[in-house]
């Protein structure tokens, strides 16, 4: 409906006023920045380069964001990292809100170096036609029947068909030869609200990563569908979100294997001491001390880089999981596709909770049984696995399972909100007892079951 809704509007202005630059923003974001707008113009009438840029695309800004970023939805690396990242190779892709288009782009128009823009061109004479003759015609072109038998949707204005329609949209403007622009003010162009709860969020990032691996799967896939028209580096920076669903799979191994493996005393990673561990702990440290440089110098504070890990090993096994399953049950015709909306209302000791810093469950819901199940498993394993090497020879069974019991106390570590979820806390905001006692059952289930 939204991508129906954006197209009938690029008609509707086209009679009232015919601007060559429309912009859209969600309904839950608001201007927060009085000179967006003259910032946007500024890149579209640069003299060098101005006739290039097809949209210039603002980043997604949170009001109600916590300190410590508990769930992970400030994006301040995404923005300042990733997205002006991919300037440098073609431009941001479109993110469906806070974006300034060029009206002729989205009407299908192809990119020349002899194109010029007539910024006079739109200007309609209110004294031409009267209100009732405007309205008449904007009436019949939002009409439910006026795009049958059309090119809107396909050719023509923002894609049909994909749960994440902007993406699409972006990536065929790209392909047509357009560049793109990342403006990310100090003062945020946009905000909006973010969800306040771990189902909010993992609802908006299932969503997300569905979309996502949905058109990495179809014609519009970056790498077939940009081969030859954008360059193989802004593929790349295409195909890191559309990835994100079927990267579950490995996280679920890393959460799970290794630490079922010490359990059992099965080594899985050279010993310490070995040369060949070099390797595991080269991109143990650089890609954890590097995560964390790029948070800190974006504005997140250390706690808030760490909740950041925590989110994002917790979306992998949850909302990518369940992304990946829906687009696979898609393809072989089980299901159909469906746009579940993020709701942001929370009740008051909810967002009590939330200003807190206290995760917020409550429900019960099989994406916590998965969440509880993770967590109860890594626990039980560091336990029993650090029980063994104690009694059966300390020195040299820590030498060959140190790996293992370092990436299981990472978990574990990591884990610690949702423990004090399930056996601490008293509040209505706790894991549910009926959620606990799932994920025991499923913790002994997995114990029985050989790994090798």
């Amino acid at each position: 409906l939204q991508s129906w809704a954006m197209n009938a509007l690029i008609r509707i202005s086209s009679v009232i006023s015919n601007s060559p630059i429309i912009m859209n923003v969600d309904c839950d974001m608001y201007s927060n920045n009085c000179d967006t707008i003259r910032d946007a113009l500024c890149f579209f009438l640069d003299e060098e380069v101005g006739h290039k840029i097809g949209f210039v695309q603002f980043p997604q800004n949170y009001k109600n964001l916590t300190k410590n970023n508990i769930y992970g939805n400030s994006h301040q690396v995404t923005n300042q990292v990733l997205m002006g990242g991919m300037d440098s190779v073609g431009g941001p892709m479109y993110v469906g809100t806070g974006c300034f288009h060029r009206r002729e782009i989205l009407c299908g128009r192809r990119f020349t170096e002899d194109y010029k823009e007539d910024w006079n061109g739109g200007i309609k004479d209110k004294t031409q036609e009267s209100i009732d003759k405007i309205e008449e015609k904007a009436k019949s072109l939002a009409a439910s029947t006026y795009e049958h038998d059309t090119q809107w949707g396909d050719e023509v204005g923002i894609k049909y068909g994909y749960p994440a329609e902007d993406i699409v949209t972006g990536l065929e403007i790209h392909c047509r030869g357009w560049k793109s622009v990342h403006s990310n003010p100090p003062r945020p162009a946009f905000l909006g609200v973010a969800p306040t709860t771990l189902a909010q969020t993992l609802l908006q990032h299932k969503r997300w990563s569905e979309g996502s691996f949905s058109i990495f799967l179809s014609k519009y896939c970056p790498f077939m569908f940009g081969h030859g028209k954008i360059k193989l580096r802004h593929q790349m920076g295409y195909s890191i979100y559309g990835l994100w669903a079927p990267n579950s799979i490995p996280t679920l191994y890393y959460v799970i294997i290794p630490s079922l493996a010490l359990l059992k005393g099965i080594s899985l990673f050279p010993e310490i001491t070995s040369p060949w561990i070099t390797p595991f702990i080269y991109v143990l440290c650089v890609e954890n001390m590097y995560s964390l440089y790029e948070a800190l110098s974006c504005g997140d504070t250390l706690k808030g880089w760490w909740n950041e890990q925590r989110m994002w090993m917790v979306r992998r096994i949850t909302s990518y999981l369940y992304g990946l399953t829906d687009t696979v049950r898609k393809l072989l015709g089980l299901s159909k596709m469906t746009f579940a909306v993020t709701s942001k209302v929370s009740e008051e000791n909810e967002s009590k909770r939330y200003e807190q810093e206290i995760m917020e469950f409550g429900l019960s819901a099989p994406e916590y049984v998965i969440i509880a199940t993770v967590a109860l498993l890594n626990l039980i394993c560091l336990v029993g696995g650090l029980s063994q090497i104690m009694t059966g020879g300390w020195n040299v069974l820590l030498n060959v399972f140190s790996p293992q019991i370092i990436l299981c106390g990472m978990l574990v570590i990591t884990n610690i909100p949702f423990y004090e979820a399930m056996f601490v806390r008293k509040d209505k905001g706790r894991i549910p007892f009926s959620v606990t006692l799932a994920s025991i059952s499923f913790v002994i289930l997995a114990l029985l079951v050989p790994i090798v």
